[in-house]
């Protein structure tokens, strides 16, 4: 199946922001564009604001003016419904509300060709249940954008329950000839991205509601540890408490509210406060004029140990025996026991958050995952109340010694990034095992879509077949309720790994 031919028109229905970015990609395309929009003469300024874009490209070089010009001459409000029928493909942006786009998409049925392709942009609603009105819901799949459209490169081709394949391949392609990246999945809340970018937001929120860390230090670990572009809390303010609150319960309602997908207590009282981020001037920090940022909680400089003993492969970690050495600190390595790290002055253990809590054992300090240990800028420790002082000060001491700053939070199994990346990699590995979409395209969306350092499968490789189901089985046992649970793709996972002795 072919691309969408760009002397075919595009008609873009709802002029908002997502509507005026989707219009531009397709009029850069070179397509001729329809822009329409119920209220009166929104439409004509939505062709307004197209146009103002497109000359700001032209002043910083990307654009040329006689691109623009012809550009330009394609644009076409439309003050009806009426003027479409020509169209080749009709993508809505309008409200978030079931009933309104059923019936958008069967006046449009009325007016356009049997063959003309009809796409929805929804982020939250069923692509299913909106094609449910239509006489041919054969033609309707979802092209669910990323906001800004003309700059984010990921859509994902949504297939409801009854789309055709040539009606889903004809998007995908068009998609393609867009200049954008697209991934197929199936219908199911969330689709890829928002389903599986849950425990991002979710895991960050539960060690805040644990009384494990700040805002502001569980943002500085995802970056500057995990390799995250944004934390969390910055993130959800700049996204909108209400919106980013919405989408969680959206997601744990359709999934009839699933504890992998519980939203945080925490961000509803932010939504109810009104405190909705950026856009409210206060969220999870302040952004009024002058307003100091909270900064993250940053350890002391303490005495790194001059020798270090490490018992067993450290697994992840390993490239730390590497950076000790580097930093002309001893280490003396034993096979057995372990996985750890002996601290002389006190005897205590450091070891990789793997679920269990310091409080279990005697002066045990645990350390987070990184993306990679050597780039890291910050790694968090946690420590039971009752751990010695020096047992935390040596831990400490230790990966200053390394370069790093250090954030020393409260007693959190599994601490913050492995507990998030566990929970990412499983609910990964689940939505491949119930065909919404490829491993491929999975690790494509999420890489593209909110711009994840690596694909939660490839990080499921990197840390090796064990790790996040190891991980979340003692989280688990440590949480009970349901939301830890490795899923039962996670768990096969292992054993495609390596065949019956993957575990």
């Amino acid at each position: 199946m072919t691309a969408i031919d760009a002397s075919r028109t595009v008609a873009v229905v709802g002029t908002g922001t997502m509507g005026q970015g989707i219009a531009q990609v397709a009029l850069v395309a070179g397509h001729p564009v329809r822009l329409h929009d119920a209220a009166p003469g929104r439409a004509e300024e939505a062709a307004e604001a197209i146009a103002a874009r497109l000359a700001r490209l032209v002043e910083k070089g990307r654009m040329g003016a006689d691109d623009r010009a012809s550009a330009l001459a394609r644009l076409h409000p439309a003050a009806a419904l009426s003027e479409l029928a020509d169209a080749a493909l009709v993508v809505e942006a309008v409200l978030e509300q079931l009933p309104v786009k059923q019936e958008l998409f069967r006046a449009l049925e009325e007016v356009v060709a049997d063959d003309c392709l009809l796409a929805t942009n929804t982020s939250s609603l069923s692509v299913t249940a909106v094609a449910g009105a239509l006489r041919l819901p054969g033609r309707f799949v979802g092209l669910h954008f990323f906001n800004p459209a003309p700059l984010l490169p990921l859509v994902e081709v949504v297939s409801g329950f009854a789309t055709e394949e040539s009606a889903a391949a004809r998007a995908y392609e068009t998609a393609k000839a867009w200049g954008k990246t697209p991934v197929r999945c199936a219908d199911t809340p969330g689709f890829v991205v928002n389903r599986i970018a849950r425990p991002f937001y979710a895991e960050a929120f539960a060690v805040y509601e644990e009384r494990g860390a700040d805002p502001a230090t569980i943002d500085a670990v995802l970056r500057e540890s995990g390799g995250f572009r944004m934390g969390p809390f910055e993130l959800t303010d700049l996204i909108g408490q209400d919106v980013n609150e919405a989408v969680t319960r959206s997601v744990w309602e359709s999934f009839f509210q699933s504890p992998k997908f519980t939203p945080s207590l925490a961000q509803r009282r932010l939504v109810e406060s009104r405190r909705l981020g950026r856009k409210s001037g206060h969220g999870w920090y302040p952004y009024a004029e002058g307003a100091a940022r909270p900064e993250p909680h940053t350890a002391e400089p303490r005495e790194a140990p001059g020798s270090v003993t490490v018992a067993g492969d450290l697994g992840p970690a390993e490239e730390l025996v590497a950076l000790m050495e580097e930093a002309g600190i001893t280490v003396e390595r034993i096979e057995h026991g372990g996985p750890y790290i002996t601290l002389p002055g006190s005897d205590g253990q450091l070891a990789l958050a793997d679920g269990h809590t310091s409080v279990e054992y005697t002066d045990a300090v645990f350390f987070d995952l990184a993306l990679d240990y050597r780039a890291a800028t910050r790694i968090a420790l946690s420590a039971a109340p009752d751990t010695s002082p020096k047992a935390v000060a040596e831990a400490t001491g230790l990966f200053q010694k390394l370069g790093k700053e250090v954030s020393v939070i409260g007693d959190v199994p599994g601490m913050i990034v492995a507990r998030t990346v566990a929970m990412l990699i499983d609910l990964a590995a689940d939505a491949v095992a119930k065909g919404v979409a490829s491993a491929e395209d999975v690790d494509t969306a999420m890489r593209l879509g909110v711009n994840y350092p690596l694909g939660p499968l490839q990080w499921h490789e990197r840390l090796g077949k064990d790790w996040a189901y190891d991980l979340l089985h003692t989280l688990d046992e440590r949480c009970p309720g349901g939301r830890y649970a490795p899923s039962l793709a996670l768990f096969q996972l292992g054993y495609a790994a390596e065949g019956d002795d993957a575990r």
